[in-house]
């Protein structure tokens, strides 16, 4: 177990003043912002979050051995034994006594973060991948999980909080990983998750609509995308999506950072202070894409198993980070040649006899369900029809639920809406939502989620193509705050043995 010193702890901290039992020398053995994992000589940081306070759980901690409590307002009881230290934002405190508690081990890993609306889950896995495949030991921390050496844990957030990034930081070096490739959240951004983290390298994939609810604006949720290139070394690197309209907004203020622009056509960027990095695809098959890469006046032929455009841009970036940290571009290309699709983006699921194909993919942005549309169009057969099951998330922005109807209405020959995770909200209410973009188009509706997909498995035929959108690598549905098993994979494949009995 970890123990460090109280005043090693508050020595970085912008404390405003110390009540109760306060000894500088005592030892933490602990640090958590969770009064329920509270051990006997831990220090509780109260964190004031947007469904709950948790000055409100202060007693509850000293109750449980919490010795030192941080807070941005001293609570009604205070008891002798305990430190009481207030401090002005109890969230940028808690990532420099996280950062502190681990004995700084973030700054002896190169971490490279990739932050975008969607790609990151892809990009990051596929990064990981190719750098433990050409010999620098990765650990991985992402969507639904961390990988550290062969242990995955299981995370609750995309990024989680400091406390649980500086342990697993701590866990990856000691299986001795020497770098680390984190997806980075615009809410881990904003909350500070991250602060005090100085980022060997950065990747921005594209910025569309999504967690309006949380940033209102467009133009706040790129600020929030943007405070990733701001934390990166000055002798490190960026990497960006020249085709996205957001690329220039996001590089303006990277100093010194080395640059790398990758386009794949459709540049809305002209990167005149870093090197280009263009992709052509030759070949795109459903499980398979070969493209030509063109870098530094030289050209590279890879293949790559996951299909569609906007999966090239991710090989791209994955390659560009590759230049990045020094390795050559041939032993990049081999890795990446190699590395396996990740589980619930553009999964394929074909049935037992091979003659139907459904693919799992977690769209659930209108931008993410076009393009994904946009790939399986190209790739179905002549004849073939595309069919759609999607619905929308609760207790999310709503504004995209029409946007995603009117994405799928234009480019599936069949939809299919139904539940995704409703949360609190009724699933009606956000199916009602989506039909607003679907109203001039004929379409299917289910409140059961597994009756939509078998549904659509019964509506195929030979050459046609099923999408399942929305959830990806999810093995649950959230209803009313309840978390139940469900996976898109399993129901299509028990439908799929269904209807070949």
């Amino acid at each position: 177990m970890e123990r460090i010193k109280l005043y090693m702890l508050l020595e970085r901290l912008e404390v405003l003043t110390v009540t109760g039992g306060c000894e500088s020398e005592m030892e933490i053995q602990q640090i958590t912002s969770d009064s329920r994992e509270i051990v006997k000589g831990a220090l509780f940081i109260a964190v004031k979050g947007f469904e709950t306070d948790g000055h409100r759980f202060i007693e509850d901690a000293v109750g449980n051995g919490a010795v030192v409590v941080v807070c941005q307002e001293l609570p009604g009881t205070i008891h002798e034994a305990v430190c009481y230290v207030v401090v002005r934002d109890s969230r940028r405190s808690m990532a420099q006594i996280a950062k502190r508690f681990y004995h700084d081990i973030a700054d002896r890993l190169n971490i490279i973060g990739v932050t975008g609306t969607n790609g990151k889950t892809t990009t990051a896995r596929l990064m990981a991948a190719m750098m433990n495949d050409c010999g620098i030991r990765t650990g991985y921390i992402g969507t639904g999980l961390a990988l550290v050496g062969e242990e995955t844990v299981l995370l609750g957030k995309t990024t989680p909080e400091a406390e649980v990034l500086h342990r697993l930081f701590s866990m990856m070096a000691e299986r001795g990983c020497k770098a680390v490739v984190m997806e980075v959240s615009s809410h881990a951004l904003v909350l500070q998750r991250t602060h005090g983290i100085r980022f060997t390298g950065a990747v921005f994939t594209n910025l569309t609509q999504d967690h309006l609810d949380f940033h209102h604006t467009m133009e706040r949720y790129a600020e929030a995308k943007q405070l990733l290139m701001d934390a990166v070394d000055p002798e490190g690197f960026v990497v960006v999506n020249a085709d996205d309209p957001w690329a220039a907004f996001m590089v303006k203020k990277r100093g010194n950072a080395d640059l790398y622009c990758c386009t794949v056509g459709h540049k809305q960027f002209a990167c005149r202070e870093g090197m280009d990095i263009r992709a052509r695809i030759i070949k795109a098959e459903m499980q398979r894409t070969e493209v030509e890469i063109e870098a530094g006046g030289r050209k590279y032929e890879c293949g790559f198993r996951l299909p569609g455009l906007y999966n090239v841009m991710n090989l791209l970036e994955v390659f560009a980070a590759g230049i990045a940290m020094g390795l050559q571009p041939e032993p990049v290309i081999d890795c990446l040649a190699t590395a396996s699709p990740v589980e619930g983006r553009m999964e394929v699921i074909s049935g037992a006899t091979g003659e139907f194909s459904a693919v799992v993919d977690y769209a659930h942005t209108p931008d993410a369900l076009v393009k994904v549309i946009e790939t399986l169009n190209e790739l179905k057969p002549p004849g073939g029809t595309l069919i759609v099951v999607f619905g929308c998330g609760g207790n999310r922005d709503r504004d995209k639920r029409p946007k995603m109807g009117s994405a799928a209405a234009k480019g599936a020959d069949r939809v299919i809406i139904t539940s995704d995770n409703p949360r609190d909200e009724d699933p009606d209410d956000i199916m009602d939502d989506i039909v607003e973009g679907v109203s001039s188009a004929s379409f299917h509706r289910f409140g059961s989620r597994a009756e939509a997909i078998r549904c659509g498995v019964n509506l195929m035929k030979k050459g046609d193509i099923l999408l399942v959108a929305g959830k990806g690598h999810e093995n649950y549905q959230e209803v009313a705050g309840v978390r139940r098993h469900f996976s898109d994979r399993e129901t299509i494949t028990t439908a799929l043995v269904a209807r070949n009995a």
